[in-house]
């Protein structure tokens, strides 16, 4: 049975989303911040400490892009991903991986200036904001020709940059009122029955960020 350890308010959202969509039979485990970080019993799932951890079987995985692809090989039967026939096949592996490794980064480095106090003419904190606002507006234009990231079709690449700029938000807020496109995006995902019995399922009474 495949089980989905789930630390509330993380990444690991995507995959509880992720099963939701597919409609496939998982076990949720949830687990509390404790405040901020995962709790030891979390932890001990895996040497790095970090959600999302799956386990299937004999098998344990972390790491998103990883468990995402995972589960779109076993359990996916070609839903929610393009296959290398499809036209859109090139960008639905830039968007699938763009979410870890540009925007969540992004997002993980402005966190940190926050923490630190960092003022606004911090150099670090400046070229964080600044690099930023290009990633957005670049996603700005592309939602504004596309519904979806990969282009007409909902896929695993709306399901990972989701948490960047919903939930991840909770920790590094962020203003996206100049971002038209991207709000009616996470509109979109609002709107999907699979999102939400997935945030109800794991995140149960927390503020859906969705605009």
């Amino acid at each position: 049975m495949l089980t989905v350890h789930h630390l509330g308010k993380s990444q690991s959202e995507r995959i509880v989303w992720l099963c939701e969509e597919l409609g496939i039979p998982y076990e949720l485990k949830v687990y509390q911040r404790a405040p901020r970080l995962a709790p030891p019993e979390y932890k001990a799932l895996h040497p790095v400490g970090s959600a999302p951890v799956i386990t299937d079987g004999a098998i344990t995985l972390a790491e998103s892009g990883a468990v995402v692809e995972y589960i779109l090989a076993k359990y996916g039967e070609g839903r929610l991903a393009h296959g290398k026939e499809h036209p859109a096949f090139a960008d639905y592996l830039y968007w699938l991986h763009f979410a870890n490794g540009t925007l969540q980064p992004a997002m993980m480095r402005l966190m940190v200036t926050t923490l630190l106090n960092a003022p606004a003419d911090n150099p670090t904190r400046a070229w964080g904001e600044q690099r930023l606002a290009q990633m957005l507006h670049m996603m700005d234009q592309r939602l504004g020709a596309y519904p979806w990231l990969a282009g007409a079709d909902f896929t695993a690449a709306d399901i990972m940059a989701g948490f960047s700029l919903s939930t991840m938000r909770h920790f590094q807020p962020l203003d996206l009122a100049p971002y038209a496109h991207i709000r009616a995006w996470l509109a979109r995902i609002g709107a999907r029955p699979a999102y939400q019995r997935a945030m109800a399922k794991g995140d149960p009474g927390m503020e859906l960020l969705l605009g």
